[in-house]
């Protein structure tokens, strides 16, 4: 099956997604587009849709299907960041304790370092033991934006310009 490739053009910066019918495969802050295409496939515009109501502060849970790629071990972690919360962070360190091995926090860390579906798969919801902002493939400055876009007290709240 084919897999189809759209942008998304964020607050913080263009987004690449890809997927098909099976679902999103991927979406990752890139540079550039790699080609010139307008038309959005069918597969990938509720993607968009969710995805601009995220960041325009109406969406806080996405409901589309997701296929990533990656080992068992990794699939476990990536299901695991699902269970963040909105607006709050774990360590990776409870991650590592909530799949059943408490010494797994490096390994815990390559894999959420490996997602390949951020903001969708909240990898950016995960911080070191310390509360400091540890990696993000997107960059730190992103993962700090996405926090406090998460965090904000006026998310999800309509605001009147003209009282």
């Amino acid at each position: 099956m084919s897999v189809h490739t759209t942008y998304y053009s964020s607050p913080i910066g263009l987004i690449e997604i890809t997927g098909n019918e099976d679902g999103i495969a991927s979406l990752y802050f890139v540079d550039k587009k790699a080609d010139n295409t307008t038309k959005i496939h069918a597969s990938l515009k509720e993607c968009i849709y969710q995805l601009d109501e995220y960041f325009k502060g109406i969406r806080k849970e996405f409901g589309l299907k997701l296929n990533p790629k990656g080992t068992d071990f990794q699939k476990k972690v990536w299901n695991e960041l699902h269970t963040v919360p909105f607006g709050k962070t774990k360590s990776y360190l409870e991650i590592s304790k909530q799949i059943g091995d408490r010494n797994a926090t490096r390994a815990v860390g390559s894999a959420n370092g490996s997602n390949p579906i951020s903001i969708l798969i909240p990898c950016h919801r995960v911080i070191g033991s310390s509360g400091k902002l540890i990696g993000y493939g997107g960059g730190l400055w992103r993962k700090e934006w996405l926090l406090n876009h998460e965090n904000s007290s006026t998310f999800g709240k309509q605001t009147d310009l003209f009282k």
